[in-house]
């Protein structure tokens, strides 16, 4: 950054195509990472384990290579990744995709237990709800999306919020 504006360096070999390409990869990128420089998600998620009486995480940190998830838990090291997508939505979805995982660490599956913790943050069904429209390969309704309900239905959870 000079002044405001992103300055990048690519070969003079570049086509006309190539270049818009690479203008626009690489200022996805430094948005992304610029996003990143906001509240610390462990201290968030601290807060919000506190507040909603779940678990508490070892790490938690942001990632970049989480493309088709908004968020994943390792129960065994109590370590949560947060795709690098959130940063630009709300902080209450954040904070919703903060709280599933930490019901994770307690509740490794999507049974009935895992749904009764996530349900203690108050804008679950709405955060889901967002979610499922945000991401551009989910274009199924809402009345079409198994919530906490699925597994007593029979149906497979599709994994809307793929955690």
């Amino acid at each position: 950054m000079v002044d405001g504006t992103l300055i990048l360096r690519i070969p003079a070999a570049f086509s006309a195509q190539q270049e818009r390409h690479w203008i626009q990869k690489m200022a996805e990128r430094f948005e992304r990472r610029s996003a990143l420089e906001g509240p610390d998600p462990m201290a968030r998620a601290m807060a919000l384990a506190e507040k909603f009486g779940l678990g508490k995480p070892a790490s938690v940190r942001w990632s970049e290579n989480q493309n088709f998830r908004w968020g994943s838990c390792t129960p065994a090291t109590a370590s949560i990744r947060l795709s690098a997508r959130l940063a630009r939505l709300p902080d209450w979805v954040v904070d919703y995709v903060i709280v599933h995982e930490l019901a994770h660490l307690s509740q490794p599956n999507h049974q009935r237990p895992f749904w009764d913790l996530v349900e203690r943050y108050p804008l679950t069904e709405r955060a889901r709800g967002f979610l499922i429209a945000v991401d551009g390969g989910w274009e199924k309704s809402l009345a079409d999306t198994p919530g906490p309900a699925a597994e007593t239905r029979g149906e497979p959870e599709l994994g809307a919020i793929r955690d």
